[in-house]
């Protein structure tokens, strides 16, 4: 049975069902394929802008020469967030209890946890989408087979001749609905999970940076 003749005999629900899942399938390989990019490149980035940030002799040439290697400014705000919790334009306000250290660390703190955070949603970026995708295209398909049964149902019963030789083509093209929900679900699930374990190593990365950033910010470094 050809594509042609499954698309032609399909009616709306069904033409609906399937170009969801084709949207579906595109946008989750190219948001994969995207990430797989990005993450191969901001594995090494993450290590040589730490490096080069600690090997800089000042605060100013230590955000340069970490740019230089940032390409995808995930330690950047970081740095800069520190930058600004060290400048000496923004000097401390005392607190309540007169604690001027206090009032430096939680400066530091919330200005390198919104920093923290934009990094972080850099790298997270499209796994929304990827388990979206893993979680409901099984579902779309699902509904294309129940649906496109439905209408062969109907279609045969109208003919006054239901036979198993009949039912047997439309159920069979009813079917390919549910086989194209897994192709589209199982490789954004398995991106998902591969994607995932990555992001996860370099948030850590990124958390340790952040803190070492804070505990020098904190001792007037």
């Amino acid at each position: 049975m050809s594509s042609l003749h499954w698309w032609r005999s399909g009616d709306a629900v069904t033409h609906t069902a399937a170009l969801v899942l084709l949207l579906m399938s595109v946008a989750s390989w190219v948001v994969m394929l995207w990430k797989l990019r990005m993450l191969q490149r901001a594995a090494p980035d993450i290590a040589r802008s730490q490096a080069a940030f600690w090997q800089a002799p000042s605060w100013d040439s230590a955000a340069s020469a970490a740019a230089a290697f940032d390409r995808d400014a995930l330690v950047l705000p970081l740095v800069a967030a520190a930058l600004e919790t060290h400048s000496p334009a923004l000097a401390p306000v005392p607190l309540a209890s007169g604690s001027l250290h206090a009032s430096a660390a939680a400066r530091a703190t919330r200005l390198l946890r919104g920093a923290l955070l934009a990094s972080i949603a850099r790298l997270q970026y499209g796994q929304v989408l990827l388990a979206t995708v893993g979680a409901t295209a099984p579902f779309v398909g699902l509904l294309g087979t129940v649906w496109g049964i439905y209408h062969a149902l109907t279609a045969l019963a109208g003919s006054g001749q239901i036979s198993v030789e009949r039912l047997a083509g439309p159920v069979g093209e009813a079917l390919i609905m549910t086989a194209a929900g897994l192709a589209v679900a199982i490789p954004a699930v398995l991106g998902y999970n591969l994607l995932g374990r990555q992001v996860a190593r370099l948030e850590a990365e990124l958390e340790g940076f952040a803190h070492d950033l804070r505990e020098l910010c904190s001792a007037g470094g």
